[in-house]
């Protein structure tokens, strides 16, 4: 049977007391010397009982290890048998068992000779490996008489006064099961009360190797149940596999402490102070640290924690680094005195104090968040008792415990959502301060940006291991329930300034919002940047007093969870020995067959579960082929929960014919490979080092420069780091120094940090979501004297006089900007003068030497907002407001005559404007409706290679799903953004799906989304945007989707899904059981599409068009015409109602029309002018979309759409549509069109379809 299985239930059993002939030699002490005080005594280890258990050597005896101590002077050590015999086989105690520490843990009080019988008590313990690797014990003490133990010739002791002393039986397992392994030692005692001490020991071995039968369930909403009379035992699973096992009382620290000190408890810990909890009762100690470690999820303690102090160990606390301990109260005192700034919390009090001083030297958590978690905690309800009044009273004592548990794990529920909204409130922000490219968080703009009163809070926890390890999982794109609340809880404002990337500034509408004062109504975008290098004493008005983090509603943020199923284990059996306890695997593989024959194919995650457990099973028996083909089929219903480390051991474990067969079998094949690919992947070492940015120390080189630009957070594409590269440069050396960059960074910074305090009359005349970014000195106009403002919108003067707003124009409005020299007295000053389409008056401000600053500025802002308009693209007005402002960075860095000269170089728009005159034809500005980047986050464009368009859903059942409709796109790096398709936000960032090409996408049940890569099929949850299952059955690269919804009336399945590949195999799935109903392959060359009309399959190839009857009998078959013999085929659309197939071709403008009734009569011949070749064609209602690469004239335009009349065969409009060729196109309900470009233009157009 299969060893170190790493689910298993139980690690071992250790019983600690008293040593036999310590016992012998105090007892003829205490006789000699009466009424002497009782003493104290060295507990010991007494036995060990450890997997594995069974060896098929053993068939008919007990199969169980026992190991006893021989005592040496140095370490222990462990033989198997009994004591009183010879020994010669070693037996390995688990590794990571410390059973030097265990008995001072086991009674850390001491143990101690009573006269009286002492209740039985629990308490618990974790242990800590070096790599930080955690283990978890239950201890059971409980009291025997001493003369019961004595053995015979000491028959004597019966006349003496009766003694008691205390064995410990502690059960140590890898998960953090506390109230289930309480409650199987509770099973336990039961028996040990009634047994003689000298059965205890079969007793214990009995108990060990039962439950070392028992696996720990996967993550997930199955739960393990099996008995230990008289108790039901249960064992909650993972909620997830980021998630750590819940199975305590998560309520017990909000009975001991008030808000107050929770908080303080928490920001004690996120600060790492040296931490020690006390208290009267032993088992209260590790439940309330283990309680708050859940409580700062996902954020983990990355130092010492050890929970239970005995006596001896007390000098620990003296360790000069972050630790969390406890101690029994008694040593309250003592501990205090050995050293200062220990942070003192007494359970029994609800006090938190500090050593050596009257205050606690720690900082309060961020004061929003703090109230947000006062009030969430005052809706708890925290006593069982109350809740039950109206109850009936249970009559059985398993119905009782099920009752409390359910109320439990409600409460659990409501508990750590709470927790988890005041984590993600504290830290909801940090992403955006994030380089995932370069691996980088500015932390000193983050930090500046902070509530002053909550900044020594930020100051402290930004420099934390726990912190830096946190920043690491966001970097690596860890999806969790944290990233998924802060996604769930954002508005719109937030969405939008993420999508357009705006440079941080307060809006109007948080101006507005800070001077009523109405923080409290949910302001979510994370303000303003600050110096890392200005004078402290300049705050920053606008931005510090507005809320930093966005608090939640006032509603509690609830996460939907699965309903629970509970899977009972079969009976252990009597006796445990081999042939039994193979008979027990064998049913409980029966049970675990019928669960899954019973299991409805739509619910995959319950039956992911089973086919875990089964795997499992399997494992331990040894049916390792058995065990691989069930680990496989979590690739068909939750990969989320696939065991890799276990799959990669069972692998190298195959015996050379078990290796012949999975050689036969092409998903064990697959799956071997797979693992050994992944296995040397993880040789190449990455760095996952998180960095503080810092400037440079060196000169930069272009390379270098671009990295420092985007690292800073000042740029982010590389095309606009170079032009600013190429500013700084002007007529110097190729390279910049250290000193300039700090110079251009503190202007850039003071740029942001600006603080502009706006009168209420102007605030009034802006719009909500506009922000003022450049203010020019005092000045004289024809509008009159005073300041002129700059939004992304428009210009206006803050009217030094009247404190008025003068709109000067909105930049779509302007005519004409020019310089030009007005006369005062002698001088000739320069001024700018800025022409209105809507006004007759000409504005003149005469700006001296900001003149031609301004004047650059301008034209730039009114080039981008051409763009913008023309190509209904809001990014352009973005990136030329990027412009901008570096533009007034440079210059205010050079200073010097060239500064202007350098400015020009980031005039990107307006040199494009004077270069090609943005001419937009007719047709393609009335269809276009808007464009988007998906690229927006990424330092370069992607290729747009794939299209979905996913509708809306009217109503649904849970709170958390977002009706809107979303736009999918897949991009050429393997990764997928995810849009709503109402505002065009970014919904999701990023989905990586590996390197390779992204070939195609379909929907399916607005519930998956299925997309074809190579090799491979990705399904991904629309709900939790994950890849929770993969379809590997193709061998080559899949290319197309096609859905073909069943009759109605078949009630054994509702649809079912065609998938080709370039190999030319077509697979049929059955959904949603995911099995394969059929599979064929045809000849041809690169199978790249696949339709279904009228049971009958129409398949597209680069030589051929082929009509198939479903089983993948060929009909009818459409080869290349003989005058293109040199290309081939590039795209196929039905249009069956009017008997017609249109194909394209690769390298060639022209299109054929067959007739579908007579393949073999020569097709219709359409021209498409300009054009070089087709990549993508679409039907919508009766027009065909046509994409396709080509271009002429002085255009920039590569990528042209065609739009035909289906029955004239004539072109009604040739659409410009990118500056690349035009990969993809979706009709998003028939009443938009969407095409996505190659990566030199990589953007998304959204076209109105007549």
């Amino acid at each position: 049977m299969a060893d170190g299985l790493p689910s298993r239930f139980l690690e071992a059993c250790v019983v600690v007391g008293p040593a036999n002939d310590k016992l012998k030699e105090l007892s003829q002490f205490l006789l000699q010397v009466n009424g002497s005080p009782l003493p104290l005594l060295d507990p010991e280890v007494l036995q060990v009982h450890a997997p594995q258990f069974v060896s098929k050597e053993s068939l008919s005896e007990p199969a169980v290890r026992n190991f006893f101590i021989k005592k040496k002077n140095d370490k222990p050590v462990f033989k198997a048998g009994n004591p009183k015999e010879e020994t010669t086989e070693d037996v390995r105690v688990p590794k990571d068992l410390d059973l030097v520490a265990l008995p001072q843990l086991c009674f850390p009080g001491g143990l101690q000779i009573t006269k009286d019988q002492k209740d039985e008590q629990f308490h618990f313990l974790v242990f800590t490996d070096m790599f930080g690797n955690q283990s978890h014990g239950v201890v059971l003490q409980f009291s025997r008489s001493i003369q019961e133990g004595m053995q015979n010739g000491h028959r004597h002791l019966y006349r003496s006064p009766r003694l008691y002393i205390a064995y410990a039986i502690c059960v140590i397992s890898k998960h953090p099961y506390y109230n289930a392994l309480r409650d199987c030692l509770s099973s336990l005692l039961g028996q040990l009360k009634i047994c003689q001490m000298a059965d205890m020991e079969e007793q214990v071995k009995e108990f060990s190797a039962k439950l070392a039968l028992v696996t720990v369930p996967p993550p997930g909403q199955l739960y393990v149940v099996f008995n230990l009379r008289p108790l039901t035992i249960v064992l909650p699973s993972r909620e997830d596999k980021n998630h750590p096992v819940i199975d305590l009382d998560l309520h017990l620290p909000l009975l001991c402490f008030k808000t107050r000190e929770l908080l303080q408890i928490i920001a004690s810990i996120l600060t790492e102070q040296r931490m020690v909890f006390f208290s009267s009762d032993w088992a209260k100690l590790t439940l309330i640290v283990e309680c708050f470690m859940l409580y700062i999820w996902p954020l983990h303690w990355q130092h010492p924690l050890v929970p239970i102090l005995s006596q001896q160990m007390l000098d620990f606390v003296m360790a000069p680094t972050a630790f969390l301990m406890g101690c029994h109260i008694s040593h309250y005192e003592e501990v205090a005195k050995l050293t200062d700034d220990l942070i003192l919390i007494n359970i029994d009090e609800g006090t938190v104090s500090c050593s050596g001083c009257h205050y606690i030297d720690v900082p309060d958590t961020p004061q929003a968040a703090a109230e947000h978690f006062k009030c969430r905690r005052k809706g708890l309800q925290l006593h069982y008792d109350l809740e039950m009044v109206h109850q009936r009273s249970c009559c059985n004592l398993n119905e009782l415990r099920m009752q409390r548990r359910q109320w439990q794990h409600s409460l659990n529920l409501d508990i750590q959502n709470i927790t988890l909204e005041l984590i993600v409130n504290m830290f909801r922000d940090v992403s955006d301060y994030l380089n995932h490219e370069h691996r980088v968080f500015n932390t000193d703009e983050f930090l500046k940006t902070r509530e002053p009163e909550d900044q020594p809070f930020y100051k402290k926890v930004l420099e934390t291991h726990i912190f830096h390890s946190f920043l690491k999982e966001r970097l690596n794109g860890k999806i969790d329930k944290f990233t998924q609340m802060d996604l769930n809880t954002q508005t719109e404002d937030k969405r939008l300034s993420r999508s357009l990337d705006y440079s941080r500034r307060p809006t109007i509408k948080e101006i507005k919002i800070l001077r009523n004062g109405s923080l409290d109504s949910g302001l979510s975008k994370r303000l303003g940047s600050s110096l890392p290098d200005l004078d402290n004493k300049k705050h920053l008005n606008v931005l510090k007093q507005l809320s930093p983090t966005k608090i939640l509603p006032e509603k509690s943020m609830i996460t939907p969870v699965r309903p629970v199923k509970n899977f009972q284990l079969p009976d252990f059996p009597s006796p445990l020995n081999f042939t039994n306890i193979l008979h027990y695997f064998g049913d409980l593989i029966l049970q675990l067959n019928k669960a899954i024959s019973a299991s409805p194919a739509v619910d995959s995650f319950l039956l992911a579960r089973y086919f875990y457990l089964r795997g499992l099973i399997n494992m331990l028996c040894s049916k390792r082929l058995d065990a691989l083909s069930d680990f496989q089929n979590l690739y068909k219903t939750d990969i989320e929960i696939f065991p890799g480390e276990l799959v990669k051991t069972l692998a190298d474990s195959l015996q050379i014919e078990e290796r012949a067969q999975a050689e036969k079998r092409p998903e064990l094949r697959w799956l071997i490979c797979q693992v050994k690919k992944n296995e040397n992947s993880e040789h190449v070492e990455s760095d996952c080092h998180v960095r503080k940015f810092e400037l440079p120390k060196t000169p930069m080189q272009l390379e270098e420069f671009v990295k420092c630009t985007q690292q800073s957070g000042i740029v982010r594409d590389m095309a606009t780091s170079k032009r600013l590269f190429e500013a700084l440069t002007v007529g110097g050396p190729k390279h910049i120094n250290p000193e300039m960059f700090k110079v251009f960074y503190t202007f850039w910074k003071q740029a942001e940090a600006q603080d502009i305090d706006l009168p209420v009359e102007v605030l009034e005349h802006l719009d909500n979501n506009e922000c003022v970014y450049k203010l020019s000195s005092s000045v004289k106009t024809s509008y009159g004297v005073g300041k002129i403002a700059m939004t992304q919108k428009r210009l206006f003067l803050l009217n030094t006089c009247r404190h008025g707003y003068v709109e000067i124009t909105k930049f779509r409005d302007i005519e004409e900007v020019k310089i030009s020299a007005a006369s005062f007295s002698l001088l000739r000053i320069p001024s700018l003068k800025i022409k209105n389409s809507l006004r007759q008056e000409i504005f003149e401000a005469n700006l001296k030497s900001e003149c031609e600053l301004w004047n650059l500025m301008v034209k730039e802002m009114l080039a981008g907002r051409m763009m913008a308009d023309n190509h209904k693209d809001p990014q352009h007005v973005q990136q030329a407001l990027t412009n901008v402002l570096l533009m007034d960075a440079v210059v205010g860095c050079v200073q010097s005559q060239k500064a202007v000269c350098a400015a020009s170089k980031l005039a990107y728009y307006e040199k494009q404007r004077q270069e090609v005159p943005i001419i937009i034809p007719r047709p393609t500005a009335e269809a276009l409706k808007h464009k988007i980047n998906p690229s927006q986050n990424m330092t370069n464009p992607q290729s747009v290679d794939a299209l979905l368009y996913t509708p809306g859903q009217l109503t649904f059942p849970d709170r958390d799903v977002d009706g809107n409709p979303k736009l999918w796109c897949a991009l050429s790096c393997g990764k997928v953004v995810v849009f709503d398709a109402v505002s065009w936000s970014l919904k999701q960032n990023c989905i990586h799906l590996g390197e390779s090409r992204l070939n195609c996408m379909m929907g399916l049940d607005q519930e998956q989304v299925w997309i074809g890569s190579q090799d491979v099929i990705y399904i991904i949850n629309t709900r939790s945007m994950l890849c929770h299952k993969l379809l590997t059955e193709h061998h080559g690269e899949v290319t197309d989707f096609a859905l073909e919804k069943l009759n109605t009336e078949n009630r054994s399945s509702q649809a079912q899904v065609y998938s080709c590949s370039a190999d030319g195999t077509v697979i049929v799935w059955l959904v949603p059981s995911l099995k394969v109903k059929r599979q064929f392959h045809l000849s041809c060359d690169r199978l790249q599409s696949i339709q279904v009309y009228n049971d009958s399959l129409w398949c597209g190839a680069r030589d051929c068009v082929m009509k198939l009857s479903p089983s993948g009998t060929l009909l009818c078959k459409i080869s290349l015409p003989d005058d293109v013999k040199t290309t081939s085929f590039s795209r196929v659309t039905l249009l069956m109602e009017k008997r017609q197939i249109w194909t394209s071709f690769t390298d060639s403008a022209e299109l054929c029309i067959w007739d579908s009734s007579d393949p073999v009569k020569p097709p219709n011949r359409v021209t498409l002018p300009n054009c070089s070749g087709v990549t993508c064609m679409i039907r919508v209602k009766d027009q065909v979309w046509i994409g396709c690469s080509g271009g002429s004239g002085l255009s920039k335009v590569v990528g042209k759409i065609f739009v035909l009349d289906s029955e004239s065969l004539k072109v009604e409009k040739e659409l410009e549509a990118h500056e690349d060729t035009v990969q993809a196109l979706f009709s998003a309900e028939d009443r938009y069109i969407l095409s996505g470009s190659a990566k030199r233009d990589g953007r998304i157009a959204i076209w109105r379809v007549d």
